[in-house]
Order: C-alpha cells, then structure tokens, then sequence
C-alpha cells in the first residue's frame, strides 16, 4: 500500500478531527496545552481530497474558535480578517492535495514534500498574518518596519508546530507502512 493510500483512508479524518479539537485552543501552546495543529490538519485532509471535509473542518474550526472565546479565550483574533482564514487553510490543504500524488514515502518524496510544507505554511503565514495586519483594525498606527519586527518573533512559531505535527504525522504513516513488512499484523494492534 503506497503514501497516498494510507493517507486517502476512509478513518483519516477521525484523527485529524480530533488533533483539532484538542489543540486548537491555544493557538502557539504553553506548559498545559499543545499549540494549534490546524495547519498540519489542513495538509493532511488534502491529502484525503475530499471538498467536503475541507468545508467540514473550516465550519468546525470556527466552532472550536467561538466555542473557546465563549469559554474565555480571548477573541483577539477574531476580526474582519478572520475570513482570511479560508484562503490561508485552503494554502495547506493544496499542498496536501498536491503530495497525495507522490507514489511512495522514499527519501525525495518526503523531502520534496516536506519542502512544499514549509513553502505552503509560509504562504499561509503570510496570508493570515498579512491579512491581520492590514484589516483587524488593530495596526492602523504601527510602521511596516514595527511589524515586520513583529514577525520575526511569530514566524517560528507558527511554521514550527506545523511541521512537527506534520513530521509525526509522516512518522506515523511510515510506521504503520513498515508493519507489514516487519511481520506485525495490524489487526492485533
């Protein structure tokens, strides 16, 4: 069974449903909480390619976020630019569509696709970032320089926790795909 079987399952979006709902509470994480998985979620329901689930978790992450800000989590990011999101999880969720396409998890088509990741979750920085800048009303008086200072410091952050869940996510596929060949049966797992 190549990569894009795995990941085109018809459980996939059981964990990844569930790796929302558990992190995306708190957007960067802190000693209690995981951050937020939302981005390595959306790459990998790409991965499942199905436009329904892609709507699916849109309408169920700005549940969780209304949920939560209802719950006390501040609403700080929520404003005008909150519909930025759609473009900025729909970056992610291309990218998964497109890496479904490689055959195999060999050494290059997991570098080709972990290149593609970062260069997805960047674009997607930058639009929900960029976005926030420009249209929460929030930053009318600070200088593009200030800003982009501001970056720096988020930057890491966000691009960071994508690709660590991505990386277990790759983690967990190749694992599962070397059961088999290990000798492991799956159903007494």
């Amino acid at each position: 069974m190549n990569i894009k079987q795995w990941l085109q399952a018809e459980y996939l979006p059981v964990p990844l449903i569930a790796l929302m709902v558990l992190t995306r509470y708190h957007h960067f994480g802190d000693t209690l909480h995981l951050p937020d998985a939302s981005l390595a979620v959306f790459f990998f329901a790409g991965f499942y390619r199905k436009k329904s689930f892609f709507a699916f978790l849109l309408a169920m992450a700005a549940l969780i976020d209304y949920l939560a800000i209802a719950n006390g989590t501040s609403g700080w990011c929520v404003s005008p630019a909150y519909v930025f999101l759609i473009p900025t999880y729909a970056v992610m969720w291309f990218a998964g569509r497109y890496c479904a396409t490689f055959k195999s998890m060999n050494a290059s088509a997991l570098a080709v696709s972990l290149g593609l990741l970062t260069l997805a979750t960047t674009l997607a920085f930058a639009i929900s970032n960029g976005s926030f800048y420009l249209f929460s009303g929030r930053y009318e008086a600070m200088s593009l320089a200030d800003y982009a200072a501001r970056i720096v410091q988020y930057y890491p952050l966000y691009t960071g926790s994508a690709l660590v869940y991505a990386l277990l996510g790759y983690a967990i596929v190749i694992l599962f795909k070397l059961l088999p060949e290990a000798g492991i049966n799956r159903k007494s797992v």
